[in-house]
């Protein structure tokens, strides 16, 4: 006699919307000043520290208990971008670096475009809402790249208010995350691919 075997049920909780928030409102809140709306003061340093930075650490560890390989790479990575950006604004400050050159910053930003433009193909099979959010984000990077590389005022500007679009999308998908889980509906739609509906359907009839 055999012993079946045991299922065990996922009933902890999405660490997406955290992550995603972090990142969006942090994202959006750099975009502000890179639009010239607001400086870079504190508050920017803050969020980008705590909810830009620990938050999407936090998600991208949670996401790593859940066997989501996409998003702890997503989230982890993007948590300690910001606590890299914020290193390098705060190091002239105290003194351990001087203020870094602008070719160095466009290698930067040209490195995490690419990286985010490889995470944007992991979004062909989820949502429009993830893959815009990603496009964006891609988007950002290499106008920041070229904005250091070429002293570009027009680049830095368009780079933030493409930035503000991709952190209302992180903002909206955890957003849409959350109502639609507690309602128990899809009340903000993230408006599925095929791929994800048959992913779905497939899970269900297993």
């Amino acid at each position: 006699m055999t012993a079946s075997p045991t299922i065990m049920n996922d009933t902890t909780a999405n660490p997406a919307p955290l992550g995603l928030m972090g990142f969006g409102l942090t994202t959006i809140m750099l975009s502000l000043h890179n639009t010239g709306l607001i400086p870079l003061g504190a508050a920017i340093l803050a969020m980008a520290i705590f909810f830009g930075g620990l938050a999407q650490l936090i998600a991208g560890l949670l996401e790593w208990k859940k066997g989501n390989t996409f998003g702890m790479t997503v989230f982890s990575s993007f948590g300690f971008f910001w606590i890299i950006i914020v290193t390098i604004l705060l190091a002239p400050v105290i003194g351990i670096a001087g203020a870094e050159a602008p070719e160095a910053m466009a290698v930067l930003f040209f490195l995490w475009g690419i990286f985010a433009a490889y995470l944007t193909i992991g979004t062909i099979g989820t949502n429009r809402v993830s893959q815009m959010t990603f496009v964006a984000l891609t988007s950002v990077l290499f106008l920041l790249a070229a904005a250091e590389a070429l002293a570009s005022a027009d680049a830095k500007l368009l780079a933030g208010c493409l930035g503000v679009i991709a952190g209302a999308l992180a903002v909206y998908s955890a957003m849409a995350q959350v109502l639609n889980e507690a309602l128990g509906r899809e009340l903000v739609p993230v408006f599925k691919t095929d791929q994800s509906t048959k992913k779905v359907e497939g899970s269900a009839a297993e």
